[in-house]
């Protein structure tokens, strides 16, 4: 496949260059497997593959992009002749570049023969043993709404006329369950996914339970009183919080004046007891790859040092406004569009206490299991107030679940106040992040 898809770049650039255009080739060929099941039958099974090449031309600093499914000579050189087309209609900018000559790029473990190995048949029985073991696990669970597997496969080819070239594949696979457990006329719903780059390192029998005891532990939950109150929050729900600081070391949004940290290199801006890297060599990591999406070479980017911004997330264009390297994340997620700034494995690195030892000395407090409405988060000014559930921290014991509540702050205020990082870190996608305890938070009830 890397052949099929370097031969198609090469005749791209060969006609760009004839043309007198800078160019890229960004070439992606993917297979896709999803089963779903209920109640023990397959539900849905999908099957897709494709091909297809995204070509990007700077023309005397005018950049055009048109991306093609059809990788025959005809259609290739009408990619080139319409993104030639395009480009006259366009703005220079100075800025606009492609990344120059070889790069060496790191040997990573990123592709798993297990997975194309494995039967459809076994893959669809480990669907089926997640139900069995959510419905096992506690008499409330009463229903499975969907249980699923799915493994994602792909090569990935960038050459430009820089002299860069840049190949590889790889694959991840995981599964999935959402359920409804019910008790008394209460009915709560819970869930749990993994996603892993080796298929011996799914479980599914955690999986099973975690999306039960998620469910059952929210039943019969009460509301509670407005307070501040010192938080604990899961994993699941640090990394929505990370999401935000994400788009906040995002090298485009702090040169447009859109992100509450512009301007605060090498000042604190979160606890000492926060660190944060985006690594795309980090072992196991769903965004684990040796370069990317220009082909400039993976690397672990320090962006917070026990609470000091220590740097942002540049692509090729940010970094060359900004006259400093990329940073190795132009992110793109097929080849039907541009690259733009991307984290890779973003994570909040662990600290040493686990869950119980961060909320153990707590009289009274709130252990966040869920928020919603992250999306209303302000990262420009940094003010969030979004919905919450969890479960009530008495005496250093987690005592009765809790919904209808909203917690309430500014990102500045809540990175600072981060008091102790677990020893619990959990990917969920490519973000990843441990258990925090915070100082205090705004709790509006009832």
């Amino acid at each position: 496949m890397e052949d099929f898809l370097s031969n198609a770049g090469e005749k791209a650039l060969e006609l760009a260059r004839k043309k007198g255009v800078e160019a890229e080739a960004f070439l992606l060929h993917g297979r896709e497997l999803s089963v779903e099941v209920i109640e023990g039958q397959v539900e849905t099974l999908k099957e897709a593959e494709e091909a297809g090449l995204g070509l990007r031309v700077i023309n005397d600093g005018r950049l055009g992009f048109v991306f093609t499914s059809d990788l025959s000579d005809q259609a290739i050189r009408q990619v080139v002749d319409d993104a030639i087309s395009i480009s006259r209609y366009t703005e220079a900018d100075p800025h606009n570049c492609l990344p120059q000559g070889k790069c060496e790029y790191p040997v990573l473990e990123i592709y798993d023969p297990k997975i194309p190995e494995t039967s459809l048949e076994e893959k669809i029985e480990m669907a089926r043993e997640v139900e069995q073991i959510a419905l096992s696990s506690d008499p409330r669970v009463s229903i499975v709404e969907r249980a699923g597997y799915e493994d994602s496969e792909f090569t990935s080819v960038i050459m430009n006329t820089s002299g860069l070239y840049a190949s590889d594949r790889g694959n991840f696979c995981g599964i999935y369950i959402f359920l409804v457990a019910e008790d008394d006329g209460d009915a709560q719903n819970g869930f749990s996914v993994m996603v892993r780059k080796n298929y011996k390192d799914l479980g599914p029998v955690f999986t099973g339970r975690e999306a039960a005891g998620n469910a059952v532990r929210a039943l019969k939950a009460r509301t509670i009183g407005s307070a501040h109150l010192p938080c604990v929050m899961e994993p699941y729900v640090t990394t929505r919080f990370l999401s935000l600081l994400a788009q906040m070391v995002d090298a485009q949004m702090v040169q447009k004046g859109k992100s509450l940290l512009a301007g605060k290199l090498e000042q604190l801006v979160a606890s000492p007891a926060v660190t944060l890297v985006d690594d795309a060599t980090f072992r196991g990591g769903i965004g684990t790859f040796p370069f990317d999406g220009e082909g400039v070479a993976a690397r672990s980017n320090t962006v917070i040092k026990d609470g000091i911004l220590t740097g942002y997330l540049y692509d090729s264009y940010t970094a060359s406004k900004a006259g400093v390297e990329s940073t190795g994340n132009g992110q793109r997620g097929s080849f039907r569009g541009l690259p733009s700034v991307g984290t890779s494995n973003f994570i909040l690195q662990a600290g040493a206490g686990n869950p119980p030892y961060l909320y153990g000395d707590i009289k009274k407090g709130l252990y966040i299991t869920e928020v919603m409405g992250m999306h209303t988060a302000n990262p420009i000014s940094g003010d969030f107030s979004v919905g919450a559930a969890g479960i009530m921290i008495e005496n250093g014991r987690l005592t009765y679940p809790v919904r209808g509540a909203t917690i309430a702050g500014n990102l500045g205020d809540f990175f600072k106040d981060i008091e102790s990082v677990g020893s619990d870190l959990r990917f969920f996608g490519g973000k990843a992040a441990p258990s925090i305890r915070l100082k205090s938070l705004s709790i509006a009830g009832e």
